[in-house]
């Protein structure tokens, strides 16, 4: 298992306040699961630790998981328009094969970016799912920091706080990023 620090943290750039939160419940030094069961219902933190922790490829895979969640919203919204399921799926083809063509990856980040776009204009939890998708593509091209990716979650994740279902899709977010961690040997 390892351990969490706050010398991890400052290296990190955790906020003011996590730190003090860590430090209050955990002294200097705790297993990250232990952080992780104290944080389910504190999403923003819980998710920038996971987002922090995870390899690149999971968070990828974190971004896809996201960005699933709250597909549904915007494909509701837009029955008609594919470009954020397809970059979800050219994400995914990334991860099982560590590379996709120039053009699959291009044609998913501006499918996906446009998606974005046009969601802007429609309701919050749609554009954050357009959002998830654009960074799910753009993880999945290698442009930019598979980061970005992670972070996206976080803005699928927001995008169901509009919803009924929010606190169990930010929880069931963070729950599989714990799973990721865990499978990455990182609990």
């Amino acid at each position: 298992m390892n351990k969490l620090t706050l010398e991890w943290l400052e290296q990190n750039r955790a906020c003011w306040e996590g730190h003090e939160w860590f430090q209050e419940h955990f002294g200097t030094e705790a297993e990250v699961s232990d952080v992780l069961d104290l944080l389910l219902d504190n999403f923003q933190w819980a998710n920038w630790l996971i987002a922090n922790r995870l390899t690149n490829r999971g968070k990828v895979q974190y971004a896809i998981f996201a960005a699933e969640q709250v597909l549904h919203v915007f494909e509701k919204a837009y029955p008609n328009d594919d470009r954020p399921r397809k970059a979800i799926e050219v994400a995914a083809a990334y991860i099982t094969q560590e590379t996709v063509s120039g053009v699959d990856a291009a044609y998913a980040a501006y499918a996906a970016y446009a998606a974005y776009a046009a969601a802007y204009a429609a309701a919050y939890a749609a554009s954050a799912a357009a959002y998830a998708a654009y960074a799910a593509a753009d993880a999945a091209d290698a442009a930019a920091d598979a980061a970005d990716a992670a972070y996206a979650a976080a803005d699928a994740a927001y995008a169901a706080y509009a919803a009924a279902d929010a606190d169990d899709v930010k929880r069931k977010v963070i729950l599989y990023g714990r799973k990721l961690l865990e499978s990455e040997g990182d609990s």
